[in-house]
């Protein structure tokens, strides 16, 4: 194993550009040119590197220098390292999708579990076939720590608690919440305030964060509910929305998405609801990691894109108000 003392024996290891450009021109002046040397500078060097083996290492020979016995037999070790060097410490990496085996580590929300991995699952089978993915669901702290130890590669989301300088984010787009019913709900088309107050509501407690924005939001503006249903489960919501006449509050991709596979009704709350920033965060030790480079860019362009059709679906529910109206 090489250690400290293995090399502490003055070697300078850019000695060894000295000893390949030598062999590959033969010539000290054009070898000296090939380093961007001065000649005095390149004899200086060779000086040194005949000291440090104890051998000529090149002698002149026909107008040429020659490498010595020595010389011949250090050559391909130094052209390795010098190349090692060069592919392994200076040279940028690269992250190959279509080879990798990888496992791409996520922190999500049961919610996001459902709307975001089955196409980010189809995108990866494509364009990184033998890639797999691991999520998580974790409290603030354990999310920052597992961030900061790098088991987490990106929390997709909605995680105001990811705030500090150590960790990067990019928005992938601006949600707010909309309200599901039953098909035929007996307030369909009337849920003003009284109504949503009155009516029974199913709650899901799961650890969104967005679940804590609206509670706070409502809280402020003295919008209470009569909660006959409170479950740690998002995604339990539609059965017990569809087979009662609880309403449900959730963010409005939840919505959306719970309206197609459950046959629910989408309704816009009697209130201007808050908005959120649904964003990916990174660790600030990551920022440049090709591999997690890589993976941003598929979410954004995955889930940034979509950004429209939620958007259209927000307008139809809330139009824009106008600017003139008091």
């Amino acid at each position: 194993m090489l250690s400290a003392e293995t090399i502490n024996n003055g070697l300078d290891l850019n000695l060894l550009r000295v000893l390949a450009a030598l062999d590959q021109t033969r010539h000290v002046s054009r070898a000296a040119e090939l380093l961007g040397m001065s000649q005095s500078g390149f004899s200086t060097a060779l000086w040194r590197l005949r000291q440090q083996f104890d051998d000529e290492l090149f002698m002149r020979a026909d107008g040429r220098m020659q490498p010595t016995a020595r010389a011949q037999q250090l050559l391909p070790t130094a052209r390795r390292i010098l190349q090692e060097v060069h592919d392994q410490i200076l040279g940028q990496p690269q992250f190959q999708p279509a080879g990798t085996d990888t496992c791409f580590r996520l922190a999500l929300t049961d919610v996001a579990e459902v709307i975001y991995l089955p196409t980010l699952l189809q995108h990866l089978a494509r364009s990184a076939p033998g890639a797999s993915v691991h999520t998580q669901l974790l409290p603030g702290d354990q999310l920052r720590e597992a961030m900061s130890s790098g088991s987490v590669d990106l929390a997709i989301g909605y995680f105001p608690d990811l705030g500090s300088q150590q960790f990067f984010k990019q928005r992938l787009y601006t949600h707010t919440f909309a309200c599901i019913a039953r098909s035929g709900h007996p307030l369909a088309g009337r849920l003003d305030i009284a109504a949503y107050q009155a009516c029974g509501h199913a709650v899901a407690a799961s650890p969104a964060r967005s679940t804590g924005l609206l509670e706070e939001f409502l809280a402020r503006r003295k919008i209470t509910r009569r909660i006959v249903a409170h479950t740690p489960h998002h995604l339990v919501l539609p059965a017990i929305v569809a087979q009662t006449d609880l309403l449900a509050t959730v963010p409005l991709v939840v919505a959306e998405h719970q309206a197609f596979t459950s046959g629910l009704e989408i309704h816009a709350l009697p209130f201007r609801p808050p908005k959120f920033d649904i964003q990916q965060h990174w660790h600030r030790g990551v920022h440049k990691d090709p591999r997690n480079q890589w993976l941003r860019a598929q979410v954004h362009a995955l889930f940034g894109a979509s950004a429209q059709r939620w958007k259209a679906l927000e307008l139809s529910l809330y139009p824009v108000r106008d600017k003139a109206t008091p």
